[in-house]
């Protein structure tokens, strides 16, 4: 495609941003609405696919009803010369995986401030029902000003439309963030983002992957099977709390892992650096009941997905326990002081009857 190339004869293409195996994406113009965009256009494989593009609309659809400032918001959907295409927020910045190829590991606060921004977008995405499925490093966009922002929300889920045969090399474009459960073919849940963004966040902390290996057959049995290298020996500034955090992350087992972006991000908010007070197990990581095939409208919360207090937040046992116990000495206090006086009005009443008893026999033996 030509730079001089308009699309529905409003979207001016200005530069090339970036390409994979699935589509290409574009700097543009709005021409109606004069303000830059980001355009992606299916290459012509997917675009001969008519299941597939009616899936690509529908969770376009579905991603433009995802309002966050940590989202790519979706602007537009369309087809030009038989191409499918997504108009999307433009972002100056460039993606996660570039910065770490250029500077390598990040400081630990700095990998923190962009995991609790990316848990934040992918949580809320997760409250609308909504699984991404390919969390990875090149789907985080990052502002100069280290303003993190997702996208590419339901494209991995458009792609379960085609044949099995027919989009392995492309299910496997990044194999090193899928989850166990996805590299076996199981369909993703909300834990699968989690393990990808575990994998991201191993990552930014070291540098360097967690499994690494010459074939994606290899690399999907390493992430079923094998354990990743502890991430404090390749990087001495993490602490044992946020290392068990990160492993928690990488669990085999969905249930063994945070239940939701959102409930990372509160663990998360709570650490600082080297010096925290979180420890990796006091969530629960029980599997949520979970719908991802419902409409897009509105963002509900249902019980399944109420967001855990911060660790900060979270009520002081302790506390509890000793207020019961001082109000339980209090009240048996005031229950021997009642006992107390019932005896002496006991007494005390036990004693005037002899009396007037006495009194009465007097009287009466007096009487003629």
């Amino acid at each position: 495609m030509t730079e001089e190339k308009r699309l529905n004869n409003r979207y001016q293409i200005e530069e090339m941003l970036g390409s994979g195996g699935m589509a290409v994406v574009y700097r543009a113009v709005d021409l109606m609405l004069e303000r830059p965009v980001a355009i992606k256009i299916l290459r012509q494989n997917f675009s001969d696919d008519s299941e597939f593009r009616e899936r690509f609309r529908q969770e376009a659809r579905a991603a433009a009803n995802l309002s966050h400032p940590n989202i790519v918001t979706v602007y537009d959907y369309g087809i030009s010369d038989g191409h499918p295409f997504m108009v999307m927020e433009y972002i100056p910045g460039q993606h996660l995986k570039r910065m770490i190829q250029q500077q390598g590991r990040f400081a630990v606060e700095e990998a923190i401030k962009l995991m609790v921004q990316a848990c934040a977008g992918i949580g809320y995405a997760h409250r609308a029902g909504i699984v991404h499925c390919d969390v990875k490093p090149h789907n985080l966009v990052v502002t100069p000003d280290l303003h993190l922002k997702v996208t590419d929300f339901g494209i991995a889920r458009a792609l379960s439309t085609i044949q099995t045969d027919e989009r392995a090399e492309l299910v496997w474009g990044s194999p090193q963030y899928f989850s166990p459960e996805q590299a076996a073919g199981s369909p993703p849940l909300p834990t699968s983002d989690v393990y990808s963004l575990g994998v991201v966040f191993y990552e930014l902390l070291t540098g360097t992957l967690p499994y690494q290996a010459a074939s994606s057959a290899e690399l999907a049995h390493l992430h079923q099977t094998a354990m990743p290298i502890s991430p404090r020996s390749l990087n001495p500034e993490i602490s044992p709390d946020l290392e068990k955090i990160v492993l928690r992350m990488l669990a085999k087992e969905p249930a063994a892992r945070y239940r939701t972006a959102d409930q990372l991000g509160h663990v998360l908010e709570s650490v600082t650096g080297n010096n925290n007070d979180t420890h990796a197990s006091e969530l629960p990581g029980e599997t949520v009941i979970f719908e991802t095939s419902q409409p897009v409208e509105s963002i509900p919360r249902s019980p399944y997905w109420e967001t855990p207090r911060p660790a900060h937040e979270q009520p002081n046992h302790s506390a509890q326990l000793q207020l019961p116990i001082q109000e339980k000495k209090n009240q048996i206090e005031f229950d021997w002081k009642t006992i107390l006086l019932g005896l002496l009005a006991t007494i005390a009443v036990g004693g005037l009857i002899p009396f007037w008893l006495w009194v009465y026999l007097t009287i009466r033996t007096a009487l003629p």
